[in-house]
């Protein structure tokens, strides 16, 4: 996990991990459901079982990566500020 909050980092790899989880037992379970019947039917239901999962788990990864996104611009703001400081000390000191 890529964030710097302990317990947020905590908490989104465990959803992640959930996320995962849900997506496996719906595929499966859709998929031995209809297994007897038709394997063409069991196998979209288990692509339609797998949907919920994979929906949870790429609006977390969205949400990870807005968050580390998020935690570049301020890091760029501060660098561009103190660029901007030096910058203006030393146009100040060759006027004097």
């Amino acid at each position: 996990m890529r964030l710097e909050n302990g317990s947020l980092s905590f908490v989104i790899n465990f959803l992640l991990g959930v996320s995962w989880a849900v997506m496996l037992i719906g595929a499966a379970t859709s998929f031995l459901s209809f297994v007897h019947e038709n394997i063409f039917f069991a196998i979209v239901s288990a692509l339609i079982g797998a949907i919920p999962g994979l929906i949870a788990v790429v609006l977390l990864e969205y949400f990870i990566t807005d968050k580390e996104k998020l935690d570049e611009l301020k890091k760029q703001t501060r660098l561009l500020e103190k660029i901007e400081k030096e910058l203006q000390h030393s146009q100040t000191t060759k006027t004097v």
